[in-house]
């Protein structure tokens, strides 16, 4: 483990388990999501700019549902045209403020959709925008987390903390472990040798025991004797 962390490009076990793609892959990833975004942004912000905050007149078809009143906020854009971080400017909304902030320029509709309240927004349109919100929400917040798992950055990171926190004590207790079980294995092999010590030794003694039958030397003394 501690192998991969140094050396994350050379070939290991690990690269079975973990698809990681390279730097360069997950770089364009990044750089995609924050395209994405930026586009999203600027979706929402020419509507606000060009439609909500425009004073159409009747005449002027679908852009006219009777927009009153003060101007819609947009929304910040966290990066630059070349995909640079950008700081919000003074009076936009961002990700997370923008649902309160621009509910407040929701009017009420008639059946044809036409604003019957001073607002500058239809609830239609206010829901267009927070589903564009959310989006871009999500892609800002995460989408970098998500290129560290594809590059396998997070899980080094993981490794290197399990084995900055963790791996010097487990290294100590599996040391522990192993004099423990060379102990035990050693602790069996005595008592193997001292048990075949003892069965052979109690073997021997029971052959000692056991009565010697009579001899033929022994058999011919005895009949002598009983003739005279």
């Amino acid at each position: 483990m501690d192998d991969w962390v140094r050396n994350p490009t050379a070939r290991s076990a690990l690269d079975d388990i973990l698809p990681c793609v390279d730097n360069a892959t997950a770089q364009q990833t990044l750089y995609e999501s924050k395209d994405v975004t930026f586009q999203l942004v600027s979706v929402a912000n020419q509507f606000i700019t060009n439609i909500s905050n425009f004073n159409a007149p009747p005449e002027a078809g679908p852009i006219f549902f009777n927009q009153s009143g003060p101007l819609v906020p947009i929304l910040c854009n966290p990066f630059h045209s070349d995909m640079t971080d950008r700081q919000c400017a003074n009076g936009e909304v961002n990700f997370g403020n923008s649902r309160q902030e621009w509910n407040k320029y929701v009017c009420q509709v008639s059946a044809s959709g036409i604003c019957t309240t001073v607002g500058r927004l239809t609830p239609t349109y206010y829901d267009q925008l927070m589903a564009i919100v959310n989006v871009g929400s999500v892609l800002y917040n995460y989408g970098p987390f998500l290129v560290e798992l594809v590059d396998c950055t997070f899980v080094r990171k993981t490794f290197r903390n399990i084995s900055v926190d963790h791996c010097s004590g487990l290294r100590s207790n599996s040391r522990l472990i192993v004099i423990g079980l060379v102990s035990a294995s050693a602790s069996v092999m005595i008592s193997l040798v001292f048990w075949v010590f003892y069965t052979r030794e109690k073997q021997r003694r029971g052959y000692a025991k056991q009565p010697k039958a009579p001899s033929q030397q022994d058999n011919f003394s005895g009949e002598r004797n009983i003739v005279h």
